[in-house]
This record gives C-alpha cells, sequence and structure tokens, in this order.
C-alpha cells in the first residue's frame, strides 16, 4: 500500500503473523483481572511518571489535565482523514468518548441515520514520554478491543500507539520522527499488531507505509472477548537499544538499533513521544483485510480502556550520573549533576520523576559544564531544562547556555521564578541560536541578586 508523504501510516501496516506456538505455558499463567482492575503497583526499580485509572461519574469526559481531544478529520493542516483514509469525524462529545462510572474509559464509534460516522481520539498532552539515559520506559493499557466480530466489525480500527514530538504542531515530518504502535486491531480478528514507522515514505529503512511490525493472537481470550494488557518497554540500558512489545506480558516483537542506520534510528528516538487512543473508522489497513465499511457494520462497540500508564527505570544506579567517557548526545537526555566541571552548585536527590539527583543551590555567577556535546550537521535550535524553584517573591533569574567559554554570549536562556517549590519540577521551553558540531556547553546562572533561584534536574536539545 502506498500513502503521501508526511502523513502517519502506523495503521497501514501489513505484517507477518507470529506463531503462537510456544505462548501456551505463558497465556495459560496469565491472570484475568476484573474489568475495572486498578493499574498495577509498579516493580521494583521502576517509577510511575504517569497514570489515568478513567475513575469519574458515568457519562463524564476524560481528564483534561492528561488529555486533549483531537477532533474533525485532520489535524489543523495536516493530511485529510488523518493520512490514513478513515472516514469518521472525531469528536469531544461524551456520546463518543466518555467515562463508565466503573473506572474504565469508552470510545464508541457511531453512525448517524445519514451514514456518517464518528468516534473519539484523544492524545496525552504530554509530549516527553521517553527512557532516561542508560534506563527504560515502559507505556502499558489494559483494553478490550471493540467486542464485534465477522461482517459487524468491517471497517473498525482499534488503536493504542504513540508519536514523536517534534509531530504535534508539524504534521508533515512523519515517519522519520518515529511513530511506535503499540496495539492496533481491523476487522474484530483476534489479532494485535505491533509496528515501528521511521525513515522515509515510501519504502525507506523501515520499509513505509508498512514499518517495522509483526502481530500475534491474544492469548488465553480473544481481544476482543476480554481485557488484555498491551505495553512498549524502550530499553536504552542495552546494547542495542531496543524496543520491546508486549501482550498480556509475552514479549512477540521487538524492533533493535541495529536494523536501521544510526541517523534513521536518532530521527526517531532522540525526543519524547505522546501517547494516543482512538477507534478509527474505515481505511487503508482495514481495506487490506477486504473488509472496508459497509452496509453490515454495526456501530455502537466501544473500545474498553482501564487504565494507561507510564513506567520509567532510571540507568546506573541511583546514585549521581558521572560524566560520560565519550561525547554526550545533545538531543538525549544530559543529566544536570554528570558535569564535568562546576562552580557554587550542590548535588542533592530529587523527587522529580526518575528519582536520582538533581543540581541546587543556584545563583548569580554559578555555573556547569558539559563537555563534548555533539549536535551533528543538522542544527539544534531549541533547548529545554527540568527546573524547580522554591525562591522568595521577588527573587528570578536566567538559566542560560553558552558555548565552549563561559564568557562567551549565550545562544540562549529563558527566566525562571519560583514554580511551587524546590521540588516542584517544570520543563521549560526556550530557542536557542543554531548550533552545529561538537561544543563544551556552559549552563551558566545570571542573576540580579544574591540569593538562590533555581534547582535543574536535565537539560536537552532539539531541531
Amino acid at each position: 500500500m502506498s500513502a503521501t508523504s508526511g502523513i502517519p501510516g502506523r495503521r497501514r501496516a501489513l505484517v507477518a503473523v507470529l506463531s503462537t506456538l510456544g505462548l501456551a505455558a505463558a497465556a495459560a499463567a496469565a491472570v484475568t483481572l476484573p474489568a475495572n482492575a486498578s493499574a498495577p503497583t509498579p516493580p521494583s526499580g521502576w517509577t510511575q511518571v504517569f497514570l489515568d485509572d478513567f475513575t469519574g461519574a458515568a457519562g463524564t469526559g476524560v481528564n483534561t489535565s492528561n488529555w486533549q481531544y483531537s477532533t474533525g478529520t485532520s489535524y489543523p493542516g495536516g493530511p485529510a482523514n488523518w493520512g490514513t483514509g478513515e472516514v469518521e469525524t472525531m469528536t469531544n462529545s461524551t456520546g463518543n468518548v466518555s467515562l463508565d462510572g466503573n473506572g474504565n474509559l469508552r470510545i464508541t464509534p457511531l453512525r448517524d441515520s445519514a451514514g456518517r460516522w464518528t468516534s473519539g481520539r484523544i492524545e496525552t498532552n504530554r509530549t516527553d514520554f521517553q527512557p532516561p539515559s542508560g534506563g527504560k520506559l515502559r507505556v502499558e493499557a489494559r483494553i478490550q478491543m471493540p467486542n464485534v466480530t465477522g461482517t459487524a466489525a468491517e471497517g473498525y480500527w482499534p488503536a493504542f500507539w504513540a508519536l514523536g514530538s517534534p509531530y504535534r504542531g508539524n504534521y508533515q515530518n512523519w515517519p522519520g520522527v518515529g511513530e511506535l504502535d503499540i496495539m492496533e486491531n481491523v476487522q474484530g480478528l483476534n489479532k494485535v499488531w505491533s509496528t515501528m514507522h521511521c525513515g522515509t515514505n515510501p519504502g525507506g529503512p523501515c520499509n513505509e507505509t508498512t514499518g517495522i511490525g509483526n502481530s500475534v493472537a491474544c492469548p488465553n481470550t480473544t481481544c476482543q472477548s476480554g481485557f488484555h494488557t498491551y505495553s512498549m518497554e524502550w530499553d536504552r540500558s542495552v546494547s542495542p537499544e531496543a524496543i520491546r512489545f508486549y501482550v498480556d506480558g509475552v514479549n512477540y516483537h521487538t524492533v533493535t538499533a541495529n536494523q536501521v542506520d544510526a541517523t534513521t534510528w536518532t530521527n526517531a528516538t532522540n525526543h519524547g513521544y505522546f501517547v494516543i487512543l482512538n477507534v478509527a473508522m474505515g481505511g487503508g489497513f482495514p481495506d487490506a483485510f477486504g473488509g472496508g465499511l459497509d452496509g453490515d457494520t454495526q456501530p455502537g462497540h466501544p473500545m474498553v480502556v482501564d487504565y494507561v500508564q507510564v513506567l520509567q527505570a532510571a540507568g546506573g544506579g541511583s546514585g549521581t550520573t558521572p560524566p560520560p567517557s565519550g561525547s554526550r548526545d545533545a538531543y538525549g537526555t544530559i543529566q544536570a549533576e554528570s558535569y564535568d566541571s562546576h562552580s557554587g552548585t550542590i548535588t542533592e536527590t530529587t523527587t522529580d520523576t526518575g528519582g536520582g539527583q538533581d543540581i541546587g543551590a543556584l545563583a548569580n555567577g554559578d555555573y556547569a559544564l558539559y563537555k563534548g556535546v555533539t549536535f551533528g550537521s543538522s542544527a539544534a535550535t531549541q533547548f529545554s531544562a527540568r527546573v524547580a524553584s522554591g525562591a522568595a517573591g521577588g527573587v528570578s533569574g536566567l538559566v542560560e547556555v553558552r558555548l565552549d567559554s563561559r564568557t562567551a554570549t549565550p545562544v540562549g536562556s529563558f527566566a525562571v521564578a519560583n514554580t511551587g517549590g524546590w521540588q516542584s519540577w517544570r520543563t521549560v521551553p526556550a530557542n536557542i541560536s543554531s548550533v552545529t558540531g561538537t561544543h563544551d556547553v556552559y549552563l551558566t546562572f545570571t542573576s540580579g541578586q544574591p540569593a538562590d533561584f533555581v534547582n535543574v534536574n536535565w537539560l536537552t536539545f532539539g531541531h
């Protein structure tokens, strides 16, 4: 199949079915949880960085502190029909997206008397989900797919997936920015697909628009008749870096960094992601299985989501991150405490997500140096840092980036004042002058008063 350049084709994958032989033991050991089960407690070494258990009154919408609705038939200025040929109009109506009062979210496709379809698509407000340096990220949800099969399921296309953060607001840079399809299903088939999209379209190192994918039957009960846990684990603690996909704890698909060239992998993974839940109707993927929407398709069968949670596991233990032995990646997460030298800072345990250390007691004239930061040939134009401040009223200052000298003119900066406490963290972005090549990066702190005004947990750069 084909797709227009720049259009997310996550759902167009025609991928091989993984044999279920050898999964019987794992399926037999799977425990069926009740429909309104709470998200499991994070295992040892993991920290929960996002959770929505979808608790709330029946008939109410989602928590907009966590989610935003994507409505209509495209992103503003983006490709029509969400770039996939699906025919529904996405809405924020509680007829399409609502809580059921029993701890679940329901995304329900509906058809009106004129034959027009509506459905729902929600996306996390956060776009920063990625593993810490040397650590892991796990994104999972417990879902019952729409409980409809056969001709009545023709055109149904539920999905739980993630897109690279640079896509938000651009809508023309797919598939290079990466897409991770954790769960897709079409036609009411007892099968879950997972796919990584990357590289260029069509073709390219990731075989677009198909992507690098696989599928498997849901273990124990069918995907439609029961809840299953669908998850993706992105592992930066191994070499080559790996992204693994699971259903009910069974790993059925893995993509590793050495399957594509280094530039393709870097472009797809050196940034955060946002998470999406939706039910599409019609389009390229269901059409590929010979069953587009028609008069036999039954509306009103919801995808039911018990919870979505995101976990992180820190890399390299819980102590201070040492300076890297080689060059640093400007587009990865540079831990603030991994400085090569500094003046005026302290290192302390942070309560921010991911744990570890931050640098604090930062005031006018202080700095931290990070040697050998590699920006590459494609210019960095953005900078962001994770900061917190318990400074008194009227106390504020600048967090600045300077290159190769502590007294060089800053290439960018942002102002920060009290954020609600010395461990009340927020990510603050700023534009910077274009930077290429490799540089020693100085993080400097300038203020009009001598008082401490900021703590820093990490920093990173972007295009």
